[in-house]
């Protein structure tokens, strides 16, 4: 086949990058307050761009630092669980992980206030206890997925146990881990969007100021910038994975 009649092959991180654009240029004061005058919505003072850039750190940070917990937590416990010494423990792991899972982020923030106080705490727990699921059970997928006969193989040329969980099955079961990993990461970006309910200054603030004082202005900028900050999460993990992979002998 000629080589010009190829389909061209885009990377999946690209369409993601150019959605969360699109989002955050619609967050933009004047885009939103367009969109807002279109829906018949009074003309209210929007956020800045100033203070929308300041909230969309904030909520960056938090939102890293959640997924980091929710990483090492579920791929550290997927791997516990793994190992032959700790499978009896498998079935307790996963019933609180998915209990954990079952109730809704904003039940977490509202029972941890009065034992963690306002702000990010609160928020990082709802975090946590939202997101540790799914890593662990894409972790524990994609670790039992690994051919019992490559670990076999390994055993065979001398490697230890913990060569071969970090050269054979980690390495194997990164697809499922990173896909894991993306969903956490769209959960930590929507999560503490709520914690904006417990105090914690985030692109959820003016959700919440919005819906207090009837005004789509900010509520539109906070849902798209949320929105938009979860896509770019997304391409850019995809990109750095990517990377990874190409730089890897």
């Amino acid at each position: 086949m000629d080589r010009a009649a190829q389909p061209t092959v885009r990377h999946p991180a690209l369409g993601l990058a150019v959605t969360g654009l699109i989002l955050a240029g619609i967050s933009h004061p004047a885009a939103a307050s367009l969109i807002a005058a279109a829906l018949g919505e009074p003309a209210r003072r929007p956020l800045d761009v100033g203070r929308l850039l300041a909230l969309s750190l904030q909520h960056v940070f938090l939102a890293g630092a959640g997924l980091a917990l929710v990483t090492i937590l579920g791929v550290g416990l997927g791997i516990l669980v793994t190992r032959r010494a700790a499978s009896p423990w498998r079935p307790m792991v996963d019933a609180i992980a998915a209990g954990a899972q079952a109730v809704p982020p904003v039940v977490v923030v509202a029972l941890a206030l009065p034992v963690l106080g306002f702000g990010g705490p609160p928020t990082l727990l709802a975090l946590v206890a939202y997101g540790i699921m799914p890593v662990l059970r894409g972790t524990v997928g994609g670790i039992e997925g690994v051919a019992p006969d490559i670990r076999e193989a390994g055993r065979a040329v001398g490697l230890t146990r913990l060569q071969i969980l970090t050269r054979i099955e980690l390495p194997l079961a990164g697809p499922a881990i990173v896909e894991t990993l993306r969903t956490a990461l769209v959960l930590a970006v929507a999560t503490v969007a709520v914690g904006a309910l417990a105090g914690a200054t985030t692109l959820g603030t003016p959700i919440v100021a919005g819906l207090q004082n009837q005004n789509t202005v900010p509520m539109l900028q906070g849902a798209a910038a949320t929105a938009a900050l979860a896509f770019l999460g997304e391409a850019a993990l995809l990109a750095l994975v990517s990377a990874w992979g190409a730089i890897r002998p």
